[in-house]
């Protein structure tokens, strides 16, 4: 606690006629004023648990339906049909002492009260099992764009009757129905259809036969285990997904498993390092604060439809603590101190005192302490994080043997147990027009660093560089990209509308100099550790080497401008990336697109296979000098429909890749072997792609504030051969690609991946113009805004 650096203001000395103690004023008034927050945090938190509990009823409803209770008791109506003289019975039953104190009104009285808290337990769990009911209706994402029939207007009315007003974060957590498990043959049929462009007929039908020996003579027992587990858990997949996907993975998770989100990518607040962290923690602690209370308003699509809340629980206070078979996610609740990383020392910064948190000009201070130190790392020191770098084995030996008793056990604890790790990065990051590569270096620097300056195996890290740029690293087990951009545009938007600085660039704020320093972290590292840290260092760095990233901002036109051509953007851009794919590598290849299920409990992401049937005649159209433009357009609205129809799917929980994986942790479980599943889970995905989301939370208007957008996230290549392609739509008018893949293979080569992008996009939009001129005013409008006539 932040109150223990004020131990000095306690003192004892030993007289020769006793103990005497002197106890500051200051102390007695910190220690007081973190109690009075402690029990009042506790008090918020209890009755926003009570909220959420009862919701869409509220406490008030209960005193109503008793209020109504205790009417009929004097109007001689009894609207509980005789059942309140049920709870008489057992009152009369009560020992004598207390049958005498009772007088009949009494036990009346108290019958009415049993019966009303009944009765009001019953219409809550009848509102939510309604809800939950008209939640597991997905016709209207189905319905083409703009268009609404009446049978959803009324489903839509109906939700919002049922939904409550003012919900809490996680409000809706018992509403929300369950995934629904798939049937095999609808899986093995959609599942088909996907591989169908990527395998000659030789190929295929060996899949067929295969597909139909697995329908034939396992699937059932395998569906069956599937469907009671559906009704045990909340959700058959997460579970799985998390361990098996992720924490059982013995490989490095910087790069293969870390994403990463970048800052704005116009504005830069303030080129004062220490200040831009003070501002930007500060806010974090303000999200914390309304997180742990649950106090956020929950995501709802079309503002009504809930989305899950579970993967925020994890944000703050979380580690992955690495083991030799397997990981495990820790997290803590109510830590109040983060570790600080720069040029190779570790300090523990506390987050509160006197009871509440730093200000920013506070932290401004502190972080300004730490950048103005000059001491030198410990020996061991400087590289120690490169461990949660490397492998995942020889870490978690080495934590056993040398981070589990002694110094290095308290170091260590401070670190995982912290709120989040910042690093105080000492060479300038950032979107920078006049520098070609400057979103290469910036997405390189986030993805990975140096290899032993970011704590990979934290929730996350939130990088600081020294003209003020920001960014985070983000640890992928505890949850997806748009659960940790939720918090970031919420602390972009607070740090810079909100907080602020002043004319000189600091925080704003009078700066409180008698702040405890921040504490170095000390280490007793020996030679054996050093050489493990060595190589897991050497290790990671190969790995950061032969990262191959491209950024490109594409500012031709946006979403506004496809939007006005009546198809939706994503298809637009998948549709691009496939026709880019073709042209690149002259195959196609099974892509990977990721989309939430959060529609559903604890949901997380279904896979898309955007590689269809329908996309690659498009693109074969594209590359046929024979075709005509009416052809080409014909083909890409077909392909878009049938791209939009397969995310719709995977969305509402009738995807193909997640029913087929947990079938297969059923089948390894059972001792059952399936070469048809064999042969499904260990199909490369040479292109993976995902769309970060942006503008979740709508505080900032772009149109009024066109600066003020941010620079999406990426990830790192997933096949030694391939790409891995993140953009992000921002606003009407920018859409953002981050392409990755790897330098030791001769096939790929990010930055000319970029390039085909770009072009597929123009020759997508030319072929509307072109296709629709005279008879669409929007689609003209293309001519114009990129040239083309």
């Amino acid at each position: 606690m932040a109150e223990a650096h004020q131990a000095v203001g306690f003192q004892f000395t030993v007289r020769p006629d006793g103990v005497d103690f002197k106890l500051s004023q200051e102390v007695i008034k910190n220690i007081y004023l973190s109690g009075v927050t402690a029990w009042k945090k506790k008090a918020i938190q209890f009755k926003n648990g009570v909220l959420a509990g009862v919701y869409p009823a509220s406490p008030s409803s209960w005193l109503i339906v008793v209020i109504a209770m205790m009417s009929s008791l004097y109007i001689h109506i009894d609207p509980s049909l005789g059942m309140m003289d049920y709870f008489t019975g057992p009152l009369d039953f009560t020992g004598q002492a207390i049958r005498d104190c009772m007088s009949v009104q009494t036990r009346a009285v108290l019958s009415a009260i049993l019966f009303a808290t009944g009765l009001w337990l019953f219409l809550i769990y009848l509102l939510r099992y309604t809800l939950k009911a008209l939640l597991s209706y997905h016709g209207w994402i189905f319905e083409s764009h703009g268009k609404m029939s009446t049978s959803t207007k009324v489903w839509l009315c109906l939700v919002k009757m049922f939904s409550g007003r003012r919900p809490l974060l996680y409000s809706f957590q018992a509403s929300l129905p369950r995934l629904p498990v798939p049937s095999v043959d609808d899986t093995i049929h959609r599942y088909l259809e996907s591989v169908r462009p990527l395998l000659d007929n030789e190929q295929y039908n060996k899949m067929e036969l295969l597909a139909s020996d697995f329908k034939e003579n396992k699937a059932a027992q395998l569906q069956r285990c599937l469907i009671l587990k559906s009704w045990w858990a909340t959700n058959y997949v997460s579970d799985w997904w998390e361990e098996y996907i992720y924490l059982r993975g013995r490989s490095p998770i910087m790069v293969n498993s870390n994403f990463y989100i970048m800052d704005l990518l116009y504005v830069t607040p303030t080129h004062r390092q220490a200040a831009r962290a003070g501002n930007v923690v500060h806010a974090m602690l303000q999200y914390r604060r309304k997180l742990e209370r649950g106090e956020l308003a929950p995501l709802r699509a079309l503002g009504t439809v809930p989305m899950c809340s579970t993967q925020m629980e994890r944000m703050f206070n979380t580690t992955r603590i690495p083991g030799i078979e397997t990981d495990f996610v820790q997290h803590l609740t109510d830590r109040k101190h983060l570790v600080v990383f720069h040029k190779g020392r570790f300090f523990q910064v506390w987050l509160y005192t006197g009871g509440r948190h730093l200000l920013p000009s506070e932290l401004e201070t502190q972080f300004q302490r730490i950048l103005n130190d000059t001491s030198e790392p410990q020996p061991g020191e400087l590289k120690l994080a490169a461990l949660t770098a490397g492998y995942r084995i020889p870490w978690a030996q080495a934590r056993i043997k040398y981070f589990s008793q002694g110094i290095n056990k308290v170091s260590l604890d401070a670190i995982e147990s912290a709120a989040f790790f910042l690093t105080l990065d000492d060479e300038p990051q950032g979107y920078d027009p006049a520098k070609s590569n400057s979103l290469d270096s910036y997405a390189k620097s986030l993805l990975h660093g140096k290899c032993y300056d970011r704590w990979f195996d934290k929730s996350f890290t939130l990088i600081s560089y020294p003209n003020g740029k920001m960014g985070v690293n983000v640890e992928h087990s505890w949850a997806d990209a748009p659960i940790v951009g939720h918090m970031w545009e919420y602390i972009l938007a607070t740090d810079c509308f909100h907080l602020g600085y002043t004319e000189e660039g600091h925080c704003k704020g009078d700066v409180n100099k008698n702040l405890p320093h921040p504490t170095r972290l000390q280490w007793q590292i020996p030679n054996e550790c050093q050489n493990v840290i060595e190589t897991s260092y050497l290790s990671a760095k190969q790995i950061a080497d032969d990262v191959d990233f491209h950024g490109y901002l594409f500012a031709e036109f946006g979403k506004g401008l496809i939007k006005k051509c009546r198809t939706s953007p994503d298809a637009f851009i998948q549709l691009a990336l496939q026709l880019a794919q073709f042209r690149d590598q002259r195959v196609f290849c099974l892509t990977y697109e990721s989309s939430m299920t959060r529609m559903f409990r604890d949901g997380r992401t279904e896979t898309v296979r955007s590689c269809t049937s329908e996309a690659v005649a498009f693109v074969r159209a594209m590359e046929d000098a024979g075709a005509t433009n009416a052809q080409r357009l014909a083909l890409f609205r077909k392909a878009a429909e049938k791209h939009q129809n397969m995310y719709r799917l995977a969305m509402t929980g009738s995807g193909i890749d997640r029913h087929l994986f947990c079938l297969y942790i059923v089948s390894k479980y059972l001792g059952v072997d399936s070469p048809f599943l064999t042969k499904v889970l260990s199909e490369p995905w040479k292109l993976s792609t995902s769309q970060t989301p942006q503008q979740q939370l709508n505080l900032v208007d772009i149109n009024k504030f066109p600066k003020y957008v941010g620079g999406g996230g990426g990830f790192g290549p997933v096949a030694d051969d391939g790409y891995g392609v993140s953009y992000i739509i921002v606003g009407e008018n920018l859409i953002t690609f981050h392409i990755s893949s790897k330098f030791s293979s001769p096939d790929t080569d990010s930055y000319r991946f970029g390039q085909h992008i770009r072009k597929a996009m123009l020759d997508i939009q030319a072929l509307f113009n072109t296709a629709l001129t005279g008879h669409s005013e929007s689609c003209g409008k293309f001519a114009v805004k990129i040239g083309i006539t």
